[in-house]
């Protein structure tokens, strides 16, 4: 693989663009300072491969549905329901999410990894900081597989006319303490914005929920409640499931009633469970940009052992075809059901990092950048930009 030093920091220019506010301690330090080196093909490559898989994954989500496996897949009881009643209305619109793949590059073949759909993080440094780098350092700023900004703005503006009834207010949540989540909101904030939508900003330890009359965010300065009829969550359904069944009740019962849009809707579900995987596999066998998956040790294959709802690597394992441990992440994930997917290395370069692609699909495959890191690509990774030529 092939890597274009940088000399510039891109600070100055998101200043410059009034991006400021992301240059926080949690973005800019861990953006290397090189980017990856592709060529138009490679880009348009991961293009087809992520706009092919959604429509897999939307045939996987229906076998889901249809057949009732919610329980194999690991859906809490209590979302099902919703899942389904999301599932089959239109309004219920998927706004983002983020493919993670190997291969792409060097002529290794893409395969899939799995697919964050509910809560994807790496917005700013994909969007907009990868973006600036280019800008920073005199390279042409449009030579780059990356209209995720863009793609977001349309989504919105799909989500407002798909709810004419509702009226266009937005409350945006994190979880308190995840400056790094807030930031990824921020950009999300300033594309509703330009989509046309009135958008504010609560922790979610903040919000009022009201069964009867809908999702509140209340004045510091006035003590006023003010109603908000669209809600984007960072924080993850199966949480809201498993941890706070009251409110899972009480967001059931204001879809239901239509008194609100949430974002990312509760079918996401279906798309973030890593035991999809498996549907997938069973769907699509054989299929180019899958890997074997099942929800036992793979016989005589190296295979990577996942929980269905870990995040940034945790409670990840690599096993050999003996089923001894290579290699393994902790995490407090252990508790759950696990499966098990074919081991596909990612691309490495000369000093042995590895680096594993993520593309966004919002509407279709709008954006990419990749995570440097280990085997294992868990919260200590960097982020990398890429560059068309």
């Amino acid at each position: 693989m092939n890597l274009k030093k940088l000399n510039i920091s891109p600070k100055q220019t998101l200043q410059n663009a009034g991006w400021d506010w992301m240059l926080g301690e949690n973005t800019l330090p861990y953006i290397t300072d090189e980017m990856i080196i592709i060529s138009e093909k490679e880009a348009e490559n991961y293009f087809e491969a992520v706009n092919q898989l959604y429509e897999m994954y939307i045939e996987a989500a229906q076998y889901v549905v249809e057949n009732e496996l919610f329980a194999e897949i690991g859906i809490p009881e209590n979302l099902i329901k919703l899942v389904k009643y999301s599932w089959e209305n239109d309004n219920h619109w998927h706004l983002y999410g983020r493919f993670d793949l190997s291969g792409g590059l060097d002529g290794k073949p893409i395969k899939l990894i799995e697919f964050n759909a509910d809560t994807a993080t790496c917005i700013p440094e994909t969007a907009v900081a990868q973006w600036a780098s280019l800008k920073a350092n005199g390279l042409d700023e449009s030579s780059q597989f990356n209209t995720l900004y863009e793609a977001l703005v349309e989504q919105l503006k799909e989500v407002k006319r798909q709810n004419p009834v509702l009226s266009p207010t937005l409350l945006i949540s994190t979880m308190e303490g995840f400056p790094e989540d807030d930031t990824n909101m921020q950009v999300l904030g300033e594309a509703a914005l330009e989509a046309g939508f009135e958008v504010a900003f609560e922790h979610i330890e903040n919000v009022e929920f009201s069964p009867v009359e809908g999702i509140f965010k209340q004045s510091e300065e006035d003590g006023r409640f003010t109603r908000y009829d669209f809600w984007f969550k960072l924080v993850p359904w199966e949480y809201i499931g498993w941890d706070e069944p009251a409110l899972a009740e009480i967001l059931t019962k204001l879809i239901y009633d239509k008194k609100v849009i949430i974002l990312n809707p509760a079918y996401t579900l279906l798309f973030q469970s890593k035991g999809i995987l498996k549907v997938l596999w069973q769907l699509f066998p054989n299929h180019p940009l899958l890997l074997a998956t099942d929800n036992k040790p793979l016989v005589h294959k190296t295979c990577v052992q996942k929980v269905l709802f870990g995040r940034e690597g945790a409670n990840v394992k690599i096993l050999s075809e003996a089923g001894n441990t290579i290699e393994a992440k902790e995490g407090e994930y252990f508790e759950q059901a696990s499966i098990y997917q074919e081991f596909t290395e990612f691309v490495s370069d000369n000093a042995g990092n590895f680096y594993q692609a993520g593309v966004f699909f919002a509407g279709e495959a709008c954006a990419l950048g990749f995570r440097k890191g280990g085997k294992i690509i868990d919260n200590t990774a960097q982020f990398c930009g890429h560059i068309v030529e």
